[in-house]
């Protein structure tokens, strides 16, 4: 095989990588931009806010040193829902529910018919579970594009380093004598 045939396939694999980079960055990034404002619209519309500074709602342990950063914001982001999930409305439901989960609280209720308070106690804890699990369904699909906007940069990257790689390649192929074989 001629030497100026192997530059010239090695070459041009190099500049369809490159293009594949790029495309594969830009799919990436939209899926990054799709995740991103889907989670912001609808947080946003919930109108959701964290506990204002200093009040008494962050003061427990448990709590304040996971809230107090957004305290006062609106949530609006995954690394805000996932916060307010597990460090607000989990906190609150065990409380609530005397540290037993929505299954346990409801058989207890199936087992005492008669409970009102019981009954109230499963359904408050019921609601609470799924608000919980839906902000925690926000924090994994804002996971999921903060991973994409990652890797956008990496192809990014890529593309860059192979667009470099394909142009020394281009220009080692012109200087090649047709006649070298390998």
């Amino acid at each position: 095989m001629k030497r100026r045939t192997l530059d010239f396939l090695l070459t041009s694999l190099g500049a369809l990588l490159s293009v594949g980079l790029l495309a594969t960055g830009s799919l990436l990034m939209w899926g990054y931009s799709f995740a991103s404002s889907t989670v912001r619209n609808q947080l946003s519309a919930q109108k959701i806010y964290f506990p204002p500074k200093g009040s008494s709602a962050l003061a427990p342990s448990d709590i304040g040193p996971y809230l107090n950063q957004y305290a006062g914001q609106q949530m609006l982001n995954g690394a805000q829902a996932q916060a307010y999930a597990d460090h607000f409305i989990a906190v609150h439901l065990k409380e609530i529910g005397g540290g037993l989960t929505y299954s346990q609280l409801s058989t207890k209720a199936l087992a005492q018919p008669n409970n009102a308070t019981l009954a109230a106690q499963v359904d408050t804890v019921f609601k609470g579970d799924t608000l919980r699990s839906m902000l925690l369904d926000a924090y994994a699909f804002w996971t999921f594009g903060q991973i994409a906007w990652w890797s956008a940069w990496a192809a990014y990257l890529g593309a860059l380093f192979m667009v470099l790689l394909t142009a020394l390649g281009w220009r080692h192929y012109r200087r090649v004598d047709d006649t070298v074989t390998l």
